[in-house]
């Protein structure tokens, strides 16, 4: 089992450093991609940003570690109102944001900040409808995987489901995206207990399936969309057959695609940002997974060094990790 602080570091800075490598190259085709890879921290590009910059991916992740750091965020129910303020502050006051500037909002987040903004609660504020799944819950969710709850020795599946429908649905209502969080938490939660990539996966598909075929409700009415995640042929897959787009489908095979064909933390990352399209959230989801298998020490020290605000993000790890 991985040591707390370390793996929570690893966590909070693997996901930043995934999502800095993309943001220059957002929106890019594959194609570009071959022709011009990215090997290491860029400058500039899509959104004219210093090299090192993270975008909405590592913002709003850090946004709910910080509601998790709070006293009991951890053991109890996570605090959404404050989660919710947060996520307000972020896009209207540049809070966490990594060179006080905030850019590149995905729509179904920017419509759920703009209800809690006005009031809704933070349990309704997500859209619900099947066009809003996204993938802006899932860049986020990782560090719901210090939870008590995704924590437990024996992990209450209904509980993790819950907790995780609910931290999901304060931007993304519908349940596919939260299907998307709940088996890349479970994927976390393997690595976190020490198992390779391969092992993590195959838990997690040993968990999943039989609980969702066992089910009548939101989860199980949506596992036909997660099919080559759940039976086992995803890592054999050519890489023509894995899409990239900001579908939250898309980006979790995408993902575990990276992470189950590439053997440490720099070549998943590469590989995720060099898929092209939503090049930062695909790093980022990558990234976070491929620190937990590979470690702090995993993460190459160069591109660690341009990071924004490096100092801040440990800082933060070292709270949420105090907490669990």
């Amino acid at each position: 089992m991985l040591l707390l602080p370390s793996a929570a570091r690893a966590a909070l800075l693997g996901l930043a450093v995934g999502d800095a490598l993309g943001v220059p190259v957002e929106f890019r085709s594959r194609e570009e991609r071959h022709r011009d890879p990215v090997t290491g921290m860029r400058a500039h590009g899509t959104h004219d940003q210093p090299a090192g910059t993270w975008s909405d991916d590592a913002s709003l992740t850090f946004c709910l570690a910080e509601t998790l750091a709070l006293p009991q965020g951890l053991a109890q129910g996570p605090d959404l109102a404050d989660f919710a303020r947060r996520c307000v502050n972020w896009l209207d006051g540049a809070y966490w944001t990594a060179t006080g500037v905030t850019f590149d909002v995905g729509n179904a987040t920017r419509t759920a900040i703009g209800r809690l903004r006005r009031g809704t609660a933070p349990t309704e504020a997500g859209p619900r409808t099947e066009l809003d799944n996204g993938n802006g819950a899932l860049m986020r969710i990782l560090p719901l995987a210090f939870h008590q709850t995704w924590r437990a020795g024996q992990l209450d599946l209904d509980a993790a489901w819950a907790l995780t429908a609910a931290v999901a649905g304060v931007t993304h209502g519908h349940p596919r995206s939260t299907l998307g969080c709940f088996l890349y938490l479970l994927v976390a939660r393997g690595l976190l207990a020490g198992l390779g990539p391969a092992a993590a996966c195959a838990q997690m598909v040993a968990a999943a399936n039989p609980w969702l075929r066992g089910g009548s409700g939101a989860a199980a009415a949506e596992e036909l969309h997660y099919r080559r995640v759940l039976d086992g042929t995803l890592a054999a897959l050519p890489v023509a057959q894995i899409q990239s787009s900001g579908y939250v489908v898309h980006t979790l095979e995408a993902a575990l695609w990276c992470l189950l064909n590439h053997p440490d933390y720099a070549a998943t990352v590469l590989a995720a940002v060099n898929l092209g399209s939503d090049t930062d959230t695909t790093g980022a989801v990558a990234g976070g997974l491929a620190a937990l298998a590979y470690g702090e020490a995993g993460l190459p020290k160069p591109w660690l060094g341009a990071l924004a605000r490096r100092a801040d993000i440990e800082a933060l790890a070292n709270r949420l990790a105090a907490m669990a």
